[in-house]
């Protein structure tokens, strides 16, 4: 059993000792994975990586214990909470009092205007709504990549699905997703 699963079992029986263990343990690693969510967001993104992953670890301790099966497990909760997150803060700067109805662009040399080549967060989460609606499994096997920055073997893996399958379901998942936020726009 890894320490990062012994800490998590500690944490899962209330040790609030644990709590502050397990948070030294996948700290850089949730702070790697915060960075390069954040990497594709939108310019003009607000959110810092350290308070992502502050935000993300309130959330995922709370009030109540809660049980981890293994540190897959507790990633995917990690990509879960870091989507949710990141979800609200785009739909909160979309509203009209945030200036929603305005698009940021960069002035740069002769003024030319550069559309960002970004993910829309709010159009992604409908569509994956979507897919978690027909297809669970295809729609978690996204949040684990996308969100939680696995590979397709490790989601596979959380999943406990085959590689070949997890390759076939993440290729259809990006496909599917592709055409139903083209459909939105």
């Amino acid at each position: 059993m890894s320490d990062i699963t012994q800490i998590l079992n500690q944490v899962s029986q209330g040790d609030r000792q644990a709590a502050e263990r397990l948070l030294s343990a996948v700290y850089d690693e949730l702070r790697h994975l915060a960075a390069s969510k954040l990497a594709r967001e939108k310019p003009g993104q607000t959110l810092q990586p350290t308070a992502l992953v502050h935000e993300t670890y309130l959330r995922l301790l709370g009030d109540r214990p809660v049980r981890w099966d293994n540190r897959g497990h507790f990633f995917a909760a990690a990509a879960e909470a870091m989507r949710r997150i990141l979800v609200e803060a785009a739909r909160r700067k979309a509203r009209l009092r945030h200036g929603g109805g305005r698009k940021r662009c960069t002035l740069g040399e002769g003024d030319a205007i550069v559309a960002p080549d970004s993910v829309d967060l709010v159009a992604l989460d409908e569509a994956l709504e979507k897919l978690a609606n027909d297809d669970p499994t295809k729609a978690q096997l996204v949040k684990l990549r996308y969100f939680g920055g696995l590979t397709v073997e490790q989601a596979g893996e959380v999943l406990g699905i085959s590689r070949a399958t997890a390759d076939r379901y993440w290729r259809f998942a990006r496909a599917w997703l592709y055409n139903e936020i083209r459909k939105g726009e």
